[in-house]
C-alpha cells in the first residue's frame, strides 16, 4: 500500500511569532512558522509513523511555498495541495500575554477559502482509513462548508472513518452563528473531539456526559478539559477518563491538535480508549512546552511503553524529562525508572 492512511483537510497559514516570546507590539523580531489545525494533525501523525496526507490550497507566493515545504519536511504527503495563482496564502500573528495568547488572522479571501467539495473527488483519497476535518473549515466560505458537509454527511471517501475536531474559532464566527451547524456536523462524524469549554460556550453543556447526550450518533466522543484530563465516551458502554500530564506551559496554541494526532494514532493502531487518550496527552504535553504550534512526540517505542504504565506511574510521569532514554522495566512497561545517561545519538523523537 502506497496511498495515504490518513487525509486531513483544511487551511494552513504562515505564523508570525514574537522572538523571543512576548507581546507582539514590543517585538523587534518575529519568527516565521506555519500553522493550521489540520496540517498540525497530519504532521503529528506522520511523526508517529502513519502515512499522512494533507489536502488544501495555497497561494502562488513565497508564503505558500514556505507552508508546503514545512509540512512536507515533517513527512506529510503534500501532493493533494493545489497552488492557486489568483488568491494569497493566509497568515496569522501570535500575541502572547499574561492572560494567554491572542491570535490575529489575515486570511479573508485566501486560497484555502476557495476549497470546495470537488476536492474530495481526487482518486488518490481512495483507500484512506481516516479523514480528519475541523470546525474551522466551514467558517471560511460557503464552498468550504459544502466540502465539510460532503465529507461528513454524504461520505465522499467510502470506507474511511471520519473524525471531526469542533475547534470553534470565535474570531471567525460567533457561537450564536456556529452552534447549530457545528453540532450537526459533529453528530455526523464517527469520532468527535471537543473541548469542554467550547462545548459550554456553543451548547451550554455542563459536563462530558451532557456533550455525549447532545451528540448521540458518533462512535466515540472525546471531551477535553484542559489541564484536568480527557474523557472518551463511546456510543454504548462506560466512559474512560485519563488525567492530563502536568507541564510548564510555554505556549498553548497547537496542543489540541497534538492531542488529536496522538489520540487518532491510537485509534488507527486499534488501541483501547485509555491508551489512545494517554498518547494524546503525551503529544499535547510536548507541544505545550515549546513556542511553536508543533513539537515532535517522544519516539514511538517510548510512547508505547509510557501509555502502558500503571495508573500510579502515569500520575508520577514528568514529560519534561523524556529527553534521554528511559529504562522501562517489566513486561508491558510496568515501571518507569529515572532517565539513564543521554545516548550518543542525542534525544529520541
Amino acid at each position: 500500500m502506497t496511498g495515504p492512511e490518513v487525509v486531513t483537510v483544511g487551511e494552513t497559514m504562515v505564523v508570525l511569532s514574537p522572538d523571543p516570546v512576548g507581546p507582539l507590539q514590543r517585538a523587534d523580531r518575529v519568527a516565521l512558522g506555519v500553522g493550521g489545525a489540520e496540517s498540525n494533525v497530519a504532521m503529528g501523525l506522520a511523526t508517529l509513523g502513519h502515512r499522512a496526507a494533507w489536502l488544501s490550497r495555497v497561494g502562488d507566493d513565497p508564503f505558500g511555498r514556505l507552508v508546503v515545504d514545512r509540512v512536507a519536511a515533517a513527512g506529510v504527503d503534500v501532493d493533494l495541495v493545489t497552488v492557486d495563482p489568483g488568491a494569497p496564502t493566509g497568515l496569522y500573528a501570535k500575541d502572547p500575554g499574561p492572560a494567554g495568547t491572542a491570535v490575529h488572522y489575515y486570511r479573508a479571501g485566501s486560497a484555502a477559502s476557495r476549497l470546495g467539495p470537488a476536492a474530495l473527488d481526487d482518486p488518490r483519497l481512495a483507500g484512506a482509513r481516516l479523514v480528519h476535518l475541523t470546525g474551522i473549515t466551514p467558517a471560511l466560505s460557503a464552498s468550504c462548508r459544502a466540502l465539510v458537509e460532503r465529507a461528513l454527511i454524504t461520505r465522499a471517501v467510502p470506507g474511511a472513518l471520519v473524525s471531526f475536531d469542533v475547534n470553534h474559532r470565535a474570531r471567525l464566527w460567533p457561537a450564536r452563528h456556529a452552534a447549530d451547524l457545528l453540532r450537526r456536523l459533529a453528530d455526523a462524524a464517527d469520532l468527535v473531539l471537543v473541548g469542554l469549554d467550547e462545548a459550554q460556550t456553543l451548547w451550554r453543556t455542563p459536563d462530558a456526559e451532557a456533550v455525549r447526550t447532545l451528540l448521540p450518533n458518533p462512535r466515540m466522543v472525546v471531551v477535553k478539559d484542559g489541564g484536568v484530563g480527557a474523557t472518551a465516551l463511546p456510543r454504548t458502554g462506560p466512559a474512560t477518563v485519563v488525567p492530563a500530564l502536568r507541564v510548564p506551559v510555554v505556549e498553548p496554541v497547537g496542543a489540541g491538535d497534538a492531542f488529536a494526532a496522538g489520540y487518532l494514532s491510537g485509534v488507527l493502531r486499534g488501541w483501547e480508549p485509555r491508551a489512545a487518550l494517554r498518547l494524546g496527552h503525551l503529544c499535547a504535553a510536548r507541544t505545550l512546552t515549546v513556542a511553536g504550534d508543533t513539537a515532535p512526540p517522544p519516539e514511538r517505542a517510548l510512547c508505547d511503553d509510557l501509555v502502558a504504565l500503571p495508573d500510579e506511574g502515569w500520575a508520577a510521569l514528568d514529560p519534561t524529562r523524556l529527553d534521554g532514554p528511559y529504562r522501562v522495566g517489566g513486561a508491558g512497561a510496568r515501571g518507569l525508572a529515572a532517565p539513564g545517561p543521554r545516548s550518543a545519538g542525542g534525544a529520541p523523537g
